[in-house]
C-alpha cells in the first residue's frame, strides 16, 4: 500500500504503541486521526494529524465516536485497532468489573468498530484494517487467560476476515506483538510479579516497533511477527502443548 495522501486512524493513540505509531506515521505524507479516550490530556504530534475522542469502553461511546468523526468517516483508508486493555494474575483474583471492561475495548471494540466503518473502508480504492493481537494469542500461559483470550479471539477474528475479504479493496494486517516497553507491560509486571520473574521479559522499543507496522502496511504483509527473544516465545506457542505445560511449571508459581 502506497500510503501518501492516505487518512489513517489509530484507536488507544494516547499512550505506549498506540502514541509511538501516531508519532511515526506524523512523518508520512498522510492524515493521522488519534483516537483518544480523552483528547484534552492529549499533547501534539505535529504532521497532519486531528485527535477525535474515540471511547471503545461502551457500544454508546463508539457510536459518539464515530459520530464525531463528522466528514472524516468517509476518507478513512487504514483503521488500526490498538487500544486494549491488560487485566493478570489468577484468574479468580482478577476484578470481575476489570475482566468485562477489557473484554469490551480488545474484542467488542474492535469488532464495533470494524464492523461500522468497513462500509466505509470498501469504498475506498484501496483500504486496510490493522488489528492489535500478541504472542499471548497463541502463547496459553497461566496467570493471562482471559487476556490472552482476548487476543486470540482477535487472531481468529483477523484470520477470519481476511478471508472473507479476499478479492475486495480491503486487506487485513495481524501483529503478533511482543512484550513492549510500555505502560501496559508495567502493569503486567506489576499483577504478575508474584507468580513468575518479569525481570526476564524482553522489553522491546515501542518505536522500532512502530517503524515495522508502517513497513508491514506498505509490504501489504498478513502477519507481522514479533523479533527478537519474543519471537522465539512465539513460536514455544507452536510446540506441543506438553512443551508448554513444562515450561510453565518451571517459569509460574501459584
Amino acid at each position: 500500500m502506497d500510503l501518501e495522501g492516505k487518512t489513517i486512524l489509530v484507536t488507544g493513540a494516547s499512550r505506549g504503541l498506540g502514541r509511538a505509531l501516531v508519532e511515526r506515521l506524523a512523518n508520512e505524507p498522510v492524515r493521522v486521526l488519534c483516537g483518544v479516550r480523552d483528547p484534552a490530556s492529549f499533547a501534539p504530534i505535529g504532521g497532519d494529524a486531528r485527535v477525535v475522542e474515540l471511547d471503545l469502553g461502551s457500544r454508546e461511546s463508539i457510536d459518539a465516536g464515530l459520530a464525531a468523526l463528522g466528514d472524516e468517516r468517509p476518507r478513512i483508508d487504514v483503521l488500526v485497532n490498538n487500544a486494549g486493555l491488560f487485566v493478570g494474575g489468577l484468574l479468580e483474583n482478577q476484578p470481575l468489573d476489570e475482566i468485562y471492561a477489557m473484554v469490551q475495548v480488545n474484542v467488542l471494540g474492535v469488532m464495533h468498530l470494524t464492523h461500522e466503518l468497513l462500509p466505509d473502508l470498501q469504498r475506498r480504492p484501496e483500504a486496510k484494517i490493522v488489528n492489535q493481537a500478541s504472542i499471548v494469542s497463541q502463547l496459553q500461559f497461566p496467570a493471562v487467560s482471559t487476556y490472552s483470550a482476548t487476543k486470540a479471539a482477535i487472531a481468529a477474528f483477523s484470520e477470519s476476515l481476511r478471508r472473507e475479504l479476499d478479492e475486495t479493496n480491503v486487506s487485513v494486517l495481524q501483529l503478533d506483538t511482543g512484550g513492549m516497553d510500555t505502560e501496559m507491560l508495567e502493569r503486567a509486571d506489576e499483577q504478575l510479579r508474584a507468580h513468575m520473574d518479569p525481570d526476564r521479559w524482553e522489553r522491546q522499543d515501542a518505536h522500532s516497533w512502530a517503524d515495522r507496522i508502517v513497513k508491514a502496511i506498505e509490504d501489504d504483509d498478513e502477519v507481522l511477527h514479533t523479533g527478537g527473544g519474543s519471537r522465539v516465545v512465539e513460536l514455544l506457542g507452536q510446540a506441543p502443548s506438553k512443551v508448554l505445560d513444562a515450561v510453565a511449571k518451571r517459569a509460574f508459581n501459584r
